[in-house]
């Protein structure tokens, strides 16, 4: 399944499908931050959009396609500037520190995008939340391959697939328990803690790799 079987667009300019959905997505954000999926009409959604409901039903068929757009355009943000950090030429343990710092605070950045696709992603069918969540298993599986050209010793493939699951999901926990966390860690905190944790679980004191 492709982008092109999820969404049909009666438009056939690719310049200005990009350049719409864009718009739409960011107006959707806008809304769901503010009201949620299910209160935010399609009305609402044009014209926070800039364009008629008319002109947004030639790029959509649902809402559920808008809420689809967003999710999807998420995940490309941090898979983009997620793989940006990655060089596994290079890859030590002080890369592996340096990926996870970048990840965190790329996941800080964009904790209102976060919360807000893993609160409304449950509205997409079932078919299409399939295809969004596997962008997130291949980011989990770019951690894995930089966890594998890392660490020196050779580790049993389930607990790579466990440890970058691990730093996947702490990244993200900042962002749904920083209410609670920032009253005892400032980020960059946070970060030194969760990397000395996972260091000393591979037998590694994390002050000593730069």
């Amino acid at each position: 399944m492709n982008n092109n079987e999820m969404t049909v667009s009666s438009v056939k300019d690719e310049h200005l499908i990009k350049k719409r959905r864009a718009q739409m997505i960011k107006g959707a954000l806008t809304l769901f931050k503010e009201k949620g999926f299910h209160k935010t009409t399609t009305r609402e959604i044009a014209k926070e959009s800039g364009f008629s409901i008319g002109t947004l039903y030639e790029y959509i068929r649902t809402k559920e396609d808008v809420l689809y757009f967003v999710c999807e355009s998420i995940y490309e943000q941090v898979h983009e500037r997620l793989e940006a950090t990655i060089d596994l030429e290079h890859a030590s343990l002080s890369h592996l520190k340096s990926v996870m710092t970048s990840y965190f605070y790329l996941m800080d950045q964009m904790q209102e995008e976060i919360v807000i696709m893993y609160q409304e992603a449950k509205s997409l069918s079932k078919d299409t939340k399939s295809y969004v969540l596997q962008k997130e298993r291949d980011m989990v599986s770019m951690l894995e391959r930089v966890i594998v050209a890392s660490v020196p010793d050779q580790l049993p493939k389930r607990d790579v697939a466990l440890i970058a699951n691990n730093i996947f999901i702490q990244g993200q926990m900042w962002g749904f328990r920083r209410w609670m966390l920032h009253n005892q860690f400032t980020l960059e905190a946070y970060i030194d803690r969760q990397i000395h944790y996972l260091f000393q679980s591979l037998g590694i004191d994390s002050k000593t790799v730069n």
